[in-house]
């Protein structure tokens, strides 16, 4: 029996007798599976990105609050619908942005590995961040628009829908408005995808390696591939989640503040990664400013990375990946 690395790919044996026809066809199911894998991830915990979105933009409406208050405070003021505002956006974007990630992160690591000869353990932190960055320039319009949808209260709202912030962008900041802080994104995105890809993979590899029997079980459409088992899959995807937010907050706050762009009153101090994360740590600091809201990051993170890595090993044995 033999164990799948975090995504896996069909062996050489089983791929070369594939006709074109049904090599298409894996591609099409490997991208609804990271497409439903996204989408399960992301309404899991649409709720604290909501607040955290508003924590980092520091909005008027709650600034004087933290991560808890502001909790509870936006049912009180919005009801409890103000909890997943944006996240209609989000589903529009997850599901293309969770589907590319996940499918490219098997195409790069197989493409590190068998034709670049890259180690093991470092083609999986390099596909990752190749894949995280792949998936963020697809699909990154979408995250400015469900950004400034979020950040949003009610009783002073701006725009009306989702047209309505594509068009109301376009208009005020042009084009390039679909794309501000895409730089620290990416630069964000490197260390997270990558990170969060390679603990998650290292972890499963070691598991499965040394502990099988207590770790690990038979997936459901190929008794030959050995997989961990649910509630295992779950914590390790909750700890590579919670890893790689640490070492990438800064930048994701950065992010942030330049994707709300005019909202902000201080948008100009944000003009750049750099500008931006300098201006941040002056009139904040460090606990208060480039990590204001991390605390909500690792609660949110755990059940975002731990959901979406085992939706996607559960949605591979539906779809028969393995």
């Amino acid at each position: 029996m033999t164990s799948e690395a975090a995504v896996s790919t069909p062996s050489p044996t089983s791929s070369n007798s594939t006709s074109p026809a049904n090599r298409d066809y894996y591609w099409l199911r490997s991208f609804v599976a990271g497409g439903v894998a996204g989408c399960c991830a992301k309404t899991t915990i649409a709720p604290l990105d909501r607040v955290k979105i508003l924590l980092q933009g520091q909005s008027p409406h709650y600034k004087h609050l933290g991560v808890f208050s502001t909790f509870t405070a936006v049912p009180k003021k919005e009801g409890i619908l103000g909890l997943y505002k944006g996240n209609g956006a989000m589903m529009v974007r997850i599901f293309p942005y969770g589907a590319i990630q996940f499918m490219a992160f098997d195409k790069y690591k197989k493409l590190l590995s068998k034709r670049i000869g890259i180690s093991r353990h470092i083609h999986r932190l390099m596909a990752g961040s190749m894949a995280g960055m792949t998936a963020v320039i697809c699909t990154y319009p979408l995250d400015v628009v469900r950004a400034r949808l979020a950040f949003q209260v009610k009783g002073d709202n701006r725009y009306s829908g989702i047209i309505d912030v594509f068009r109301s962008i376009y208009r005020k900041e042009g084009a390039f408005g679909f794309y501000r802080g895409l730089t620290p994104t990416l630069i964000g995105m490197a260390p997270y995808a990558g990170l969060s890809f390679f603990t998650f993979g290292t972890l499963k590899s070691l598991g499965l390696k040394h502990f099988p029997e207590h770790l690990g079980r038979p997936s459901s459409d190929n008794p030959d591939v050995l997989i961990l088992k649910t509630h295992v899959n779950l914590l390790c995807g909750g700890v590579a989640g919670a890893f790689a937010q640490t070492v990438s907050y800064p930048l994701d706050v950065a992010r942030r503040r330049m994707q709300l762009g005019t909202v902000l009153p201080d948008s100009d101090k944000c003009g750049s990664p750099i500008k931006t994360l300098k201006y941040v740590y002056e009139k904040y600091g460090i606990k208060k400013g480039l990590y204001r809201g991390l605390s909500l990051n690792y609660v949110r993170c755990v059940p975002s990375q731990a959901m979406a890595f085992t939706t996607y090993e559960f949605m591979k044995q539906v779809l028969h990946l393995n």
